[in-house]
């Protein structure tokens, strides 16, 4: 499905660089057709994307319709628009969702 095929875009994008960068992990719980718990591990080496809990403890948890996760990774919607108060629920860092925006 679209979530599944936008994680696989992730881990094909995913570099040392991003991980050196950014140095957090971001855990998607996410509702809706292709929903659960969904990661981007950019703290690790090498760096990760997938199904299920991330490797290590989540830095920024985030909460959304997979509609709306598909949307933010495809430029359809602003991250900073997606964790307005109603939109989801977030666990955040700033600096993180700013790493994970310019990733965009």
């Amino acid at each position: 499905g679209p979530v599944a095929e936008t994680f696989r875009v992730i881990r094909g994008v995913v570099t040392e660089e991003y991980v050196r960068s950014t140095q957090g992990v971001f855990q998607f719980e996410l509702s809706g057709d292709g929903g659960g718990t969904w990661y981007i591990d950019l703290k690790t080496k090498g760096g990760s994307a997938g199904f299920g809990k991330p490797p290590v403890a989540a830095d920024v948890v985030m909460s959304m319709s997979s509609a709306d996760f598909v949307k933010m990774f495809t430029d359809k919607l602003k991250p900073f628009t997606a964790f307005m108060p109603g939109n989801s629920s977030i666990k955040w860092n700033m600096m993180l969702i700013l790493s994970l925006e310019k990733m965009l």
